[in-house]
């Protein structure tokens, strides 16, 4: 057995999520990347912990993602929105501050995964990942196919093996 496969069967198997879409004009009932979130979360049988929708505000933004780590079910943030390069596209700005340690594999898997589908129009996205403390926080575009990539891909796959990562020097 490789030490992949030794790291991933010590992981947690269920993960307390919180969900948080940044949007100006996505509502609860219209937030789809939201939703899909939720519903991938659920069915690969980990809880969500969390929710919130904000508006693209620098403030607003922080404030949500220091309030969803503060929950101590909170495993995992899932921000979805505000990583492209609009003026308003404030996510990464709000939230890369917060890291202790960026996750930057996230990223770039990301943007190689997401150029099958869209071509060079990838480079746009300023999908991101870090830790804060021994949680992970993954900072998404607002489309739901680009949720669903990430999610499929990378999020859902290795979230309980990065943080096994992460706590193992917290149990030394």
């Amino acid at each position: 057995m490789s030490s992949v496969e030794e790291h991933r069967r010590a992981a947690p198997d269920c993960l307390g999520f919180a969900v948080l879409t940044v949007s100006d004009s996505r509502t609860a009932e219209d937030d789809v990347g939201g939703r899909t979130i939720r519903e991938k979360v659920a069915a690969a049988g980990h809880q969500v912990a969390a929710v919130a929708l904000v508006p693209d505000d620098v403030a607003a933004i922080r404030k949500a993602v220091e309030e969803m780590l503060a929950r101590p079910e909170v495993d995992v943030v899932v921000a979805t929105g505000g990583t492209g390069f609009s003026p308003r596209d404030l996510t990464v700005e709000a939230v890369a501050p917060l890291f202790d340690r960026p996750v930057e594999g996230f990223g770039e898997l990301f943007r190689m995964l997401s150029y099958r589908q869209v071509g060079a129009a990838a480079m746009l996205s300023r999908a991101a990942a870090g830790l804060v403390g021994s949680r992970a926080v993954f900072l998404l575009p607002g489309s739901p196919k680009a949720v669903a990539l990430a999610l499929d891909e990378l999020v859902l796959p290795e979230s309980a093996h990065l943080l096994s990562q992460a706590r193992r020097s917290e149990s030394r």
